[in-house]
């Protein structure tokens, strides 16, 4: 197996044991960029002799007894909504022409702490304001939607042009495109990991989070970020996993809840299908499903477009009145919509999510896990706008991508999305695992177990010519 195709975790143990340097690893993941990138749009750039530079030095530390741990050595991508001093943060937009920002952000620091080697910035919907990121293509099929907004860092991972990357989510986007591409990703609980130094789209629903190509390495970028986030009164100083998963496959005793409204209406059948097919795996591994009524969902789409369309109209005001034509069409539309939003609206969705955080705090006290398909089909093709559902309606593909995520991004609760299988046309599917507030390790829990039965877990997309 060559050094790009290991998961964190096997990379991290083979680091660890002298069997496998940082700077090998890096020039493996470089070289994998090199072979790719033309073809999937992944980075917005890559630093390659900054990331030999920082390989050398994990490797020097490494051989003089200063192990930092699993991350050390390890290269990674960053979602280019996130701060490195000295380096662009472009958002994918012309409105950041000639940004450069002035210091790390407090996730950059936190993997520079731990010793990681950032490759480069990948790319996102502009400013994260959509669920295709149309720079960037599909790892499996290049014709196909890379998903978003974290687009870029969700294809670098499946194609082993990254070991791992973080991503932002304020309504899918680390899950979309970690379904869509077929590897994981992790929505922390809201606060739990610090934004400081990251753009925003939605002050109130942005989350940062890893992509992985397994359970285990998301647990382990996890317990290397979460930390009290200083300037977030909502911030959590506690949740860390710092317990390694079990090895076990045992499920026994967690009650799982099975959605029966909402979540499997309107999802393509292959969807339905293979989460269904996993949901009864993880029951044979000894989990009690336990059917459960999702609550006020004919308010779900409503709250998450009052509160992320005004905030994200705040925060570019300035920019929106000084040089509005350097925006995509598709967001400009978007943030002049905010500018007609009420402050009534916007205090109406903020009083109704208070109302859903408080009906799923009830509904966690049922289960302990819910689990549900993450979006309701794989990846459209490139340039398809509308979805036609059986039961004759029409759905635009960004609200179809965004209408299974956006009740964790509204309640704060924490999701975690991982491959389950295979549509006819061999396109990612993704089943979505959720828990209560600081329930990280119910979710990395159960989705791990689910993910030592399966036979391909972590395996790199073959990238076609």
């Amino acid at each position: 197996m060559r050094p790009f195709e290991l998961t964190l975790g096997e990379a991290a143990d083979a680091v660890a044991n002298g069997e496998l340097s940082p700077v090998e690893l890096t020039g493996s993941v470089l070289e994998r960029i090199e072979a790719v990138e033309e073809r999937l749009g992944a980075y917005v750039a890559v630093t390659g002799e900054a990331a030999r530079r920082s390989a050398a030095l994990a490797e020097r530390e490494i051989a003089a007894g200063r192990y930092r741990g699993p991350l050390h050595g390890i290269p990674f991508g960053l979602k280019d909504l996130i701060d490195v001093a000295g380096l662009p943060t472009t958002a994918s937009s012309r409105v950041r022409e000639g940004h450069v920002a002035q210091a790390d952000s407090a996730v950059t620091r936190s993997l520079f702490d731990a010793g990681a080697v950032l490759l480069g910035k990948t790319h996102t919907h502009e400013f994260a304001y959509g669920l295709t990121t149309p720079q960037t293509h599909n790892a499996w099929d290049q014709g196909r939607v890379a998903g978003g907004s974290s687009g870029g860092s969700a294809v670098a991972v499946a194609a082993g042009a990254a070991t791992f990357a973080l991503g932002t989510d304020t309504g899918g986007s680390i899950r979309v495109p970690a379904a869509l591409n077929g590897v994981v990703g992790l929505k922390p609980t809201y606060g739990l990991i610090p934004r400081d130094g990251v753009t925003s789209l939605s002050w109130s629903l942005d989350h940062v989070g890893p992509l992985t190509r397994t359970v285990r390495d998301a647990a382990l970028v996890l317990s290397a970020l979460a930390g009290h986030d200083a300037e977030n009164p909502a911030g959590l100083g506690a949740a860390r996993p710092d317990r390694p998963l079990p090895r076990e496959r045992d499920l026994k005793g967690l009650r799982i809840g099975v959605p029966a409204n909402y979540y499997f209406d309107r999802i393509g059948p292959e969807v339905e299908t293979a989460v269904r097919r996993a949901i009864a795996q993880m029951s044979d591994l000894g989990a009690d499903l336990v059917e459960v009524e999702i609550p006020m969902v004919r308010y779900i789409q409503a709250i998450q477009w009052g509160l992320m369309v005004p905030e994200a109209t705040a925060y570019h005001e300035r920019a929106l009145r000084s040089v509005p034509e350097r925006y995509g069409p598709d967001v400009r539309v978007l943030l002049e919509a905010g500018e007609l939003l009420s402050a009534g609206d916007y205090l109406r969705a903020q009083r109704a999510r208070t109302l859903m955080r408080r009906e799923w705090g009830r509904l966690f006290e049922q289960v302990d896990v819910i689990a549900a398909p993450t979006v309701p089909m794989t990846a459209a093709e490139a340039g398809q706008d509308t979805v036609e559902w059986p039961d004759g309606t029409s759905e635009s593909v960004s609200d179809a991508y965004v209408r299974l995520c956006a009740p964790a991004n509204i309640t704060g609760v924490p999701a975690l999305t991982l491959p389950v299988g295979r549509d006819h046309a061999g396109l990612p599917i993704g089943m979505q695992l959720m828990g209560p507030p600081t329930g990280e390790a119910l979710v990395l829990r159960a989705g791990h177990a689910y993910e030592s039965v399966r036979s391909d877990p972590g395996e790199v997309a073959v990238v076609t010519a």
